[in-house]
């Protein structure tokens, strides 16, 4: 994929001229050497290259890398609008790590209390976990498929791609395989993302049965651990909602997310509004069922957690009965490349089957090895985790910025305490 299209934001990473000191860290953490310029010279983004990340700007020892993309003041304006409703989808990853923006130890879990600001400046509430769930049926449901048809031979009467199956929740390896690896895109899973799902289901049921307003009045607000999620949204396929309500004789074009705020971006609302996060009051919205979610929902923010709620749902699909253990710590941890193999049977058939799985993350230094065997036919496994950012979204490049570049690990020790 060449270039841009039409809506698609672009330069969502710059590099400031007047703070660079060109150190050329930057280009230590870029996965697709998108930045150019010599040493001790001022350096540059290719958006052309670039997908947006972020790696360059959290790991910036001068500040000098900036997200251009600053919607603070429009979701603020939205908020005051009385007539628009404002719904807030926020990411496993975050409610580990705002409250660093306001001093708390990093990885400090703060979810009812994130809800309860959320909830004082005006913000509905659907929590992307719930989408996430969501994502992991579909993703599981179209892995099983494969195996079934792939592996145990039974008939389809639909297209499938091909094994093995890649996650497709990561915008920057999404964008990567699309610009350096495009014939992978087969073997990539049709899920949404999780983002990507919570917008239409805001804009479609949400309005309709839990708020009981119009779809037009509604603004879709993504807060993510991301800086690529900013891409991610403003793709003009991602457009579901408004292709339903034609559908239901409803008019108007209008994007499925309509805004993302990275954990900075939503810290930085917070203090413009005079919250007082410290000291605000809770909230469970326990009422709310866009609010309820399972443990495969949260554990999305690591790496390796999409993969181990995907391969529950497979198993109890396939056997019938729950995986033995329930914590699948073979997917789990900071290796780059982990590797991981269940035999289960399969209760119609009772055929035995072993399902090969990869979690790889960090892409500069463990993807390509892991792509060029699927594209060689040499490939050992059936399914494949990828999170382009070390970590997982826990260490995206929308989270704090702490200065000696930790936070990320106490963050993805709140999400798995027991790792």
């Amino acid at each position: 994929m060449k270039g841009f299209q039409a809506q698609e934001l672009n330069n969502i990473i710059e590099i400031d001229r007047k703070k660079c000191k060109g150190c050329d860290s930057c280009k230590a953490f870029c996965p697709t050497d998108a930045i150019s310029g010599k040493y001790g010279a001022v350096h540059r983004v290719d958006s052309e290259k670039c997908i947006f990340c972020g790696q360059c700007l959290v790991n910036c020892p001068f500040g000098a890398i900036k997200d251009t993309v600053d919607t603070v003041d429009t979701v603020i304006e939205k908020l005051k609008n009385k007539q628009m409703t404002v719904v807030a989808t926020i990411a496993p990853a975050v409610r580990v790590a705002i409250g660093e923006e306001f001093g708390m130890e990093p990885g400090t879990l703060v979810t009812e209390k994130l809800y309860g600001a959320l909830k004082k400046v005006g913000f509905k509430i659907l929590d992307t976990n719930f989408a996430a769930d969501h994502t992991i049926m579909e993703e599981g449901s179209e892995l099983i498929a494969k195996i079934r048809h792939y592996i145990l031979g039974e008939p389809t009467e639909h297209h499938l791609g091909a094994l093995p199956q890649f996650t497709s929740c990561c915008p920057g390896w999404v964008r990567y395989a699309e610009l350096y690896y495009p014939g992978i895109l087969p073997n990539l899973s049709s899920a949404k993302s999780p983002m990507m799902m919570a917008g239409p289901l805001a804009k479609t049921y949400g309005a309709k049965e839990i708020w009981h307003v119009n779809p037009e009045d509604m603004y879709v607000v993504a807060v993510m651990p991301c800086t690529g999620k900013k891409f991610e949204a403003s793709r003009p396929e991602f457009a579901s909602a408004s292709e339903y309500w034609k559908h239901h004789g409803r008019t108007g074009h209008y994007p499925d997310v309509d805004t993302v705020l990275t954990t900075r971006d939503l810290a930085r609302l917070f203090k413009k509004l005079n919250i007082d996060f410290n000291n605000v009051e809770p909230f469970t919205d326990a009422d709310n069922p866009l609010a309820q979610y399972s443990g495969a929902g949260t554990i999305f923010g690591n790496t390796g957690g999409v993969m181990e709620a995907a391969l529950r749902t497979a198993y109890y699909v396939i056997t019938g009965k729950e995986l033995e253990v329930l914590e699948y710590t073979p997917v789990r941890g900071l290796k780059g490349l982990k590797e991981a193999s269940v035999t289960m049977k399969d209760a119609k058939t009772g055929k035995d089957i072993t399902l090969k799985v990869a979690v790889v993350h960090g892409a500069k230094e463990n993807l390509k090895p892991v792509v060029e065997a699927v594209l060689a036919g040499t490939s050992p496994y059936h399914f494949i985790e990828v999170m382009n950012c070390p970590g997982g979204c826990v260490n995206g490049g929308g989270q704090p910025i702490n200065p000696m570049g930790t936070s990320w690990l106490g963050n993805w020790k709140a999400i798995l305490p027991w790792s």
